[in-house]
């Protein structure tokens, strides 16, 4: 899979790019409101400058948690300086990430994540705080060779497997079974044949490049069949489109070796999890304003420490965009390296806001630990720096810091430390109650806030109300 990564200044350009590539589709890109991409194409003979200019119509009825059908009509509007060629399409495919407007109004849509994400930076720069703000999510996900879901009013029940798994150890396969698996939390950085998935990642690592995503690295994670990629930090609207293409990646390269990747943040009972650490920073010209002196604590500036501040005044509230499935909140339990406690710490990953240690100040950042890679990366990035800024404008100081294992504190020294949600219920009860600091600048809205805490409360309804197969197991007999 050969890594061409393109980029046009112009209309013209693009047009270029569909010429000198042989284009013959061009799949028009956007994000719904629970995060995932979706697509409409349009044919060759539809490639012209009108495209660019008029957009493309659609129906937003369509779209969980968008327009109605007595007001349904919206357009994609192409943004020609985020276009990328597709290296799983067999027809030659180039793709286009769009902003979804209001036909009649021109103004982008409010329910549009992509839109959220572009009024946040804007309310930044306004601000005066900083010009940027950088984000590098490290998104963890499983891939298995065989996945089984039944979800019916009398079968409910579900089946993974992976031969990397623990419980295949004494399986018998056609072709033998030659016993190279890591074992239960004992996956980080296995070499092969133990590592079965180093050639999957290295074509994972090469079509999201390909793709214009700036690729680092790749390895196992703890637990068996969970893996994660590296890529490079950018700016926040950015950042989010190349986690879209990210997830495309992982999906679409599994796929094609006949296996099938999650980022379902808890696939596996008694295993770690996947979460989707959130490293970041603000900017101002070339000034990195985290940075601090060399005696401040870890080198933090007061800036980044009223920035801390801000994350754990309004965690729970951001647990809703930043954890938002019902299965979030069975990775965020003590025991498996889930950041549920709400301290920061230098180099200490029990807390849920780390500092990295770093050889250069300017890279100087802070990590938000609990967030997984279900979250809409729009929104999630938008939500955090939204929090920041609340702690940055009103000084809210995060406390001490907790340069010690959260884990093992005495009872109760540990009840005095805060927590996220332990459910999603919880956390969207949470944006119902905290989300004044979201509307500042009209980044989000309360239409927005709403229509997402509906159409999550629809999960949460459907998962507490539909029986379990462990309520059998505990219930059915007594």
């Amino acid at each position: 899979m050969a890594a061409i990564q393109i980029s046009a200044k112009n209309t013209d350009e693009v047009l270029k790019v569909v010429k000198d590539n042989n284009i013959t589709q061009i799949g028009l890109t956007f994000t719904d409101l629970r995060g995932k991409q979706q697509i409409t194409y349009q044919s060759l003979g539809t490639i012209d400058k009108s495209l660019f200019e008029d957009g493309v119509m659609m129906d937003g009825s369509s779209i969980e948690g968008w327009k109605d059908i007595n007001e349904s009509d919206m357009k994609l509007v192409l943004d020609k300086d985020r276009i990328y060629l597709d290296p799983f399409t067999s027809q030659p495919t180039l793709k286009i990430f769009c902003d979804v407007h209001d036909p009649l109004t021109g103004e982008g849509y409010n329910r549009c994540p992509r839109t959220i994400a572009k009024k946040a930076e804007a309310y930044l720069k306004k601000t005066g705080i900083a010009d940027t703000a950088y984000f590098g999510p490290e998104a963890e996900f499983f891939v298995f060779d065989n996945v089984k879901i039944n979800v019916e009013s009398n079968h409910i029940g579900h089946h993974v497997d992976s031969r990397e798994l623990p419980n295949n150890a004494g399986r018998d396969y056609p072709e033998g079974n030659l016993g190279h698996r890591p074992k239960t939390k004992g996956g980080y950085f296995p070499e092969a044949p133990v590592d079965h998935f180093g050639d999957l990642r290295a074509e994972m690592v090469t079509a999201a490049d390909s793709m214009g995503v700036e690729m680092e690295k790749h390895h196992h994670e703890v637990a068996p069949s969970q893996c994660e990629l590296g890529m490079k930090f950018g700016p926040l609207r950015a950042c989010a489109d190349n986690l879209q293409l990210y997830k495309y990646a992982v999906h679409n390269v599994a796929d094609a070796y006949g296996m099938s990747a999650t980022f379902m943040p808890k696939p596996i009972y008694k295993d770690n999890g996947s979460g989707m650490h959130c490293h970041q920073s603000l900017f101002k010209g070339s000034n990195a304003l985290f940075s601090g002196k060399d005696d401040d604590y870890a080198g933090l500036s007061e800036t980044a420490l009223f920035y801390i501040g801000g994350i754990v005044k309004h965690a729970k509230a951001l647990n809703a965009f930043t954890n938002p499935t019902t299965n979030s909140y069975k990775r965020l339990v003590p025991g498996y390296e889930a950041p549920v406690l709400l301290a920061y710490s230098a180099r200490n990953r029990s807390a849920s806001c780390r500092i990295p240690a770093v050889t250069n100040a300017k890279a100087r950042r802070i990590e938000v630990r609990f967030p997984d890679a279900m979250a809409n990366p729009y929104l999630a990035f938008s939500a955090q720096l939204m929090a920041g800024l609340d702690g940055i404008k009103n000084k809210i100081h995060p406390g001490e810091a907790m340069d010690k294992n959260l884990y093992d504190l005495p009872a109760k020294e540990l009840a005095s430390i805060p927590t996220v949600c332990g459910s999603l219920r919880e956390a969207l009860m949470s944006l119902k109650a905290d989300h004044a600091f979201l509307t500042e600048g009209e980044v989000f809205d309360e239409d927005m806030i709403n229509a997402y805490i509906k159409l999550k409360m629809e999960e949460v309804e459907l998962y507490e109300t539909m029986p379990h197969p462990v309520e059998f197991y505990l219930y059915y007999s007594s």
